[in-house]
């Protein structure tokens, strides 16, 4: 079986460069192999976590969402060869291609934290990325204690997200009566709480109103879900705990040793580690080396791979230096758009537009979020009409509507019909 255009994944980038492609060709030859029955809206969960979104409302149905005029193969996918142009599937059938998109997202991979497969979504562990539902069962039978957030080293989808449900739990057991009788601690391999500013500098003032405290250079390596222990590498020399935290207080539930800690928990909220799906990895289309290894390898600003002038990638697997939000997807799509219509028209890519984009909506309490918006330089990039009328750095009601009304809409409604 042939197609002109194939592209790996029904995600957001999948969908959303089919649907602008035949936007601007009706009569394109696109496939798009996905197995999945059910496609979600993400970056809702966090609201789902904090029992103020359905998680029914984040669901539809992948085939009401494939484009008119694409073709859905409804199967997972084993190898890519772009050598022989080529993916092959799992029930044994081979896909040639003319030009490829590889947008086939990202795998959890529970096994880089020993314990965490046997103890997530049980034992009050849990997880937006996972089960966003039975965070919020975590939040309302937390009843004081010990509550930790944190993140892996690993690139992750939603680098903000392991810190806004932090910030909405805290709001919550406020109203509640149970924050006097709690101690919060985000606990990051990182050393800050966000890279860029101004938007670090209201989060930190957060931090501080919401008297969080902060821990960096903490790799979480071991779970012991029965016990309620949680193990962390201290991944920087020190000599006093405190120089590497923020606002910090012994919790009398922890144990710190040469490099290392145990902290004892009533809730834990992760990221868990995040990696390319395994038949990305084993592919000619990924790095082989270095700190991109596993991730594909594509030119950052055209989204072209680098070896294969037929393959572009988007989204979260392609390695590329910025967060891996839907936001950076919706600036990436068109620059992939144009340059896949360039090199079939035997052109050059030349639109090398995409500047690292992402958006990162920082929601700190219920009614409340900031519209962090950077490059690939680590600047701020914020949207000139929204910053007309609003200070995005700053927590604001409007971004809150923004976040539970506005993106959903535009998500469905425009961006997945390659309108946005």
């Amino acid at each position: 079986m042939k197609h002109q255009i194939v592209i790996i994944g029904a995600g957001t980038a999948g969908i959303t460069v089919a649907a602008q492609l035949l936007l601007k060709n009706k009569g394109l030859d696109i496939a798009i192999i996905d197995p999945a029955e059910k496609h979600y809206y993400q970056p809702a969960w966090t609201l789902v976590g904090a029992g103020t979104f359905r998680y029914e409302d984040t669901e539809r149905n992948m085939g009401d969402l494939i484009p008119k005029g694409a073709k859905w193969i409804k199967e997972y996918v084993t190898e890519v060869n772009p050598d022989q142009n080529e993916v092959k599937l799992a029930d044994g059938t081979s896909i040639s291609y003319d030009y490829l998109v590889a947008a086939p997202g990202i795998m959890y991979d529970y096994k880089q934290i020993e314990g965490l497969e046997e103890t997530i979504n049980k034992n009050g562990v849990c997880s937006n990325y996972t089960d966003s539902n039975y965070t919020w069962e975590c939040l309302q039978e937390f009843k004081g204690g010990t509550a930790i957030f944190t993140q892996p080293a690993t690139p992750i989808k939603c680098g903000g997200a392991p810190q806004k449900i932090m910030y909405l739990a805290d709001d919550y057991w406020r109203k509640q009566g149970v924050r006097d009788k709690s101690e919060i601690l985000f606990i990051t391999p990182g050393s800050v709480i966000f890279g860029v500013e101004p938007f670090k500098s209201t989060l930190m003032k957060v931090v501080d109103r919401k008297g969080l405290q902060l821990r960096f250079f903490h790799k979480l390596v071991k779970i012991d879900g029965e016990n309620k222990r949680a193990y962390f590498d201290i991944v920087k020399p020190y000599e006093k705990l405190s120089s590497l935290c923020y606002n910090y207080r012994d919790t009398d539930k922890e144990e710190n040793v040469e490099g290392h800690a145990m902290i004892e928990y009533d809730m834990l909220h992760l990221a868990p580690p995040q990696a390319a799906p395994t038949f990305i990895q084993n592919s000619k289309i990924a790095h082989k080396e270095g700190p991109s290894k596993g991730w594909i390898n594509v030119d950052h600003n055209t989204l072209q791979h680098n070896e294969y002038p037929n393959v572009f990638a988007l989204g979260d697997a392609a390695a590329l230096p910025t967060a891996k939000t839907g936001a950076a997807v919706r600036k990436q799509a068109p620059v992939v758009v144009e340059n896949l219509l360039h090199v079939m028209a035997n052109e050059k890519a030349s639109n090398d537009s995409y500047n690292g984009y992402s958006s990162c909506p920082l929601v700190t309490g219920y009614g409340k979020m900031v519209l962090a918006e950077f490059d690939y330089e680590g600047n701020r990039d914020s949207d000139p009409l929204l910053s007309k009328f609003f200070d995005t750095s700053k927590e604001l009601y409007p971004m809150w509507l923004l976040k539970k009304y506005g993106l959903p809409y535009m998500y469905w409604n425009m961006m997945l019909k390659g309108k946005a």
